[in-house]
């Protein structure tokens, strides 16, 4: 079945199913008919009604309903949610989503007394914006048509890699925890401009365009990042005196461990989810 008539159910209406329902509504790639919401926040099922989307509170009519299940809910939640659906009739038609960290298609799968189909994934926070960036996985019984279906639904809110299962714990720090990290670079960077005078406002504007356009000139030009400093890193000049600053100071080495201690978090985490 084409994805464009497939039922989309989402359990929870929190931002980042918000995200994935205007992405999949802008792009065209179903019409609003076909997707169901269900939270238990009136609030949130009001919002999606003046969307236009169809909301219910009842998580089991969501999946009755749908052909792919999005799992838009907190990692605590999760056994609550599976636990209510897990008894529903004809549920290896079904598609389940998992948008958690930490949370295994294994774990998923315990619930169900048959061998449902699950693909995991992790989104990060710019999908709110349209510029995120998805990792996915998945396993039989999921086909690889219907995995490249679901991978059609998170390009509709930016880009989208896969990886094997085994590394979605370390996925977490490069990918769904990694805009934190850029978003303290950027306060600093500002922080250290308004110091010379340089108004708030227009810091964050500087440096977050400069931001945006090196993460695109490494994307577009396919240059090794090293080789891009290299070039902007004039003999005698400004930069490469900031350059060996930041050298001495541990800039790497310190976003590594940063870096290594989320990974070892994500994967402490896991362990309940297993």
């Amino acid at each position: 079945m084409e994805l464009s008539k497939m039922k989309i159910g989402f359990i929870g209406a929190g931002n980042m199913a918000t995200a994935i329902i205007k992405g999949l509504v802008k792009a065209a790639i179903v019409d609003k008919k076909n997707v169901l919401v269900s939270d238990l926040n009136c609030n949130k099922l009001k919002a999606m009604e003046d969307m236009g989307i169809q909301a219910a509170s009842n998580n089991i009519f969501i999946v009755e309903n749908s052909d792919i299940i999005i799992l838009a809910v907190k990692p605590n939640i999760y056994n609550v949610v599976l636990k209510e659906i897990s008894s529903i009739a004809n549920i290896t038609n079904k598609i389940f989503v998992s948008i958690a960290a930490g949370i295994s298609i294994k774990y998923i799968k315990s619930f169900f007394k048959e061998d449902v189909k699950v693909i995991r994934t992790m989104p990060n926070t710019p999908a709110l914006i349209g510029e995120g960036m998805t990792v996915t996985c998945y396993e039989p019984p999921v086909t690889e048509y219907e995995f490249a279906l679901v991978n059609e639904i998170f390009k509709s809110i930016g880009k989208v890699e896969s990886i094997n299962e085994n590394y979605m714990n370390e996925v977490v720090a490069v990918n769904g925890s990694s805009p934190a990290y850029v978003y303290m670079m950027i306060e600093a960077m500002a922080d250290a401009a308004v110091i010379r005078g340089i108004p708030r406002d227009m810091a964050y504007r500087l440096v977050s365009q400069s931001i945006m356009g090196a993460a695109k000139m490494v994307l577009e030009t396919g240059k090794h990042p090293g080789e891009l400093k290299d070039a902007v890193c004039s003999p005698g000049g400004t930069t490469i005196q900031a350059v060996y600053q930041l050298e001495k100071s541990g800039f790497r080495s310190s976003l590594m461990d940063a870096m290594e201690k989320c990974t070892e978090k994500a994967i402490e985490l896991s362990k309940k989810y297993i």
